[in-house]
């Protein structure tokens, strides 16, 4: 163990029990660590350390969207965080630890939103079509502001090891699962059991794949584009289905 006090990195002195001081591993039962009066206990990651990790994986993701997860090395993040690659190891062991902390974080953050809607539309007394509507427009705007991270998301899940990546696929269906559940309770007579799933991908087939044409400045906003989904959703689900075909001289 390495202890830093005032950015100077010193070694702990080491009192072996029963006088015994061998370095080979094998020879060494029990060892306690003398820490001089002037040496600190180790304290808790502080908040700016975990700012600093927020700010790595913006630059992390902007890297992976730009040059592919594989292609992107510690070196190029380093280099894009202004900072050396050694700096960079002080905060993460590897690309690999990156990239599930990234999606652990993004996926949480995801789950926290649908809870905050859900949460807003209770105080504020909204229908359950209004709900659906205020999400639909809160996932776009968290798109639009994390769409390196969202890219990551979709492209990069499959690079992680099988336990991670059964963690962040469970996170994955738990937001599927939430939207099914605001749109069944939005139009409980068109979303039956039967479609639920086709009605609820359809949805994401809409929203999730803004990143690669929907341009922040560009003559559709995220916003302007919400309320397009909205009125969708709205227009679709909102009246009864029929079933008799086309109407006449459709198609003709």
């Amino acid at each position: 163990m390495r202890w830093v006090q005032q950015g100077v990195v010193t070694k702990p002195k080491i009192q072996y029990v029963l006088g015994i001081n061998v370095r080979c591993h094998a020879f060494i039962l029990v060892a306690c660590v003398k820490h001089r009066h002037n040496e600190p206990m180790a304290r808790p990651k502080s908040a700016s350390h975990d700012l600093k990790r927020e700010a790595i994986l913006d630059v992390a993701a902007q890297c992976f969207a730009q040059q592919s997860y594989p292609s992107a090395s510690m070196n190029d993040i380093a280099v894009a965080c202004g900072t050396s690659k050694a700096r960079l190891y002080h905060y993460y062991e590897g690309k690999e630890a990156i990239l599930f902390d990234l999606l652990d974080r993004y996926t949480q953050h995801l789950l926290a939103l649908v809870g905050e809607t859900e949460a807003r539309a209770q105080r504020r007394n909204l229908s359950e079509v209004e709900a659906l509507h205020e999400l639909i427009r809160v996932f776009l705007t968290e798109y639009e502001n994390s769409a390196t991270r969202h890219v990551s998301l979709l492209a990069d899940t499959k690079f992680l090891s099988p336990p991670q990546f059964e963690h962040i696929r469970k996170r994955q269906r738990d937001v599927v699962a939430a939207f099914t559940r605001f749109l069944k309770r939005a139009y409980p007579a068109r979303v039956t059991k039967v479609n639920e799933t086709a009605v609820t991908m359809m949805l994401f087939g809409m929203i999730n794949w803004t990143f690669t044409w929907l341009r922040p400045g560009g003559p559709l906003s995220y916003s302007a584009f919400a309320e397009e989904v909205v009125a969708m959703v709205e227009h679709g689900l909102g009246s009864p289905l029929g079933h008799d075909g086309p109407s006449d001289g459709a198609g003709a």
